[in-house]
């Protein structure tokens, strides 16, 4: 057997042996797909840092945020000579008290304390369900003082004790009717999205 003959026949078996190109990049590519790691899935509960406000807050935190914060800030103005006119005439309840913050509303020690009460609305915002019970219930009650306050509206009468103005009411209604609607607001979020809020 010539040398010509068996490098002929050993080129042909190994050439026979050999996988198809096609075979061998296939087994590559299968390779290469096995040690990359895959993308993970993004999970449906991610989806409602879209109803996020700035800070990863839910809606309705953010509502009660500004709210409670508000209130802490219109009480502690209430304590303030200038800002409040006639401060000297300022007593700590009843419709004796003279003393006006801004010069519209009627204002007391025990109307301040009420409205620095009221800035729990800061506490609340922590928890997206605090927030939205602190909205609904806010509301609630401050429909019940303008409903009180239509029948002491600047009475001199002791049951006006807070004591409430006309200005005073007309901000207790619009108080009332914007807590309710964002309270209705936050919870519609938390039930479209409960896992983010």
């Amino acid at each position: 057997m010539s040398y010509e003959y068996w490098s002929e026949t050993r080129g042909a078996t190994a050439t026979k042996d050999r996988p198809a190109p096609n075979a061998k990049e296939s087994g590559r590519r299968a390779r290469w797909a096995a040690k990359t790691p895959k993308a993970p899935k993004t999970s449906k509960a991610e989806s409602p840092a879209k109803q996020r406000v700035a800070g990863g807050r839910s809606q309705a935190q953010g509502f009660a945020f500004v709210i409670g914060a508000t209130f802490v800030l219109v009480g502690v103005l209430g304590f303030i000579p200038g800002i409040v006119r006639m401060f000297g005439d300022l007593s700590v309840k009843g419709p004796e008290s003279d003393a006006q913050l801004l010069g519209l509303f009627d204002v007391s020690v025990v109307h301040n304390i009420v409205h620095l009460l009221f800035g729990i609305g800061l506490l609340a915002s922590r928890r997206a369900a605090w927030a939205v019970r602190y909205l609904l219930i806010g509301g609630i009650a401050y429909a019940a003082v303008f409903v009180y306050g239509l029948f002491v509206v600047n009475s001199t009468s002791a049951i006006n004790f807070l004591p409430i103005n006309t200005a005073d009411n007309v901000l207790h209604i619009v108080l009332s009717v914007t807590m309710i609607a964002l309270g209705v607001i936050g919870a519609a979020a938390m039930r479209r999205h409960p896992a983010g809020v």
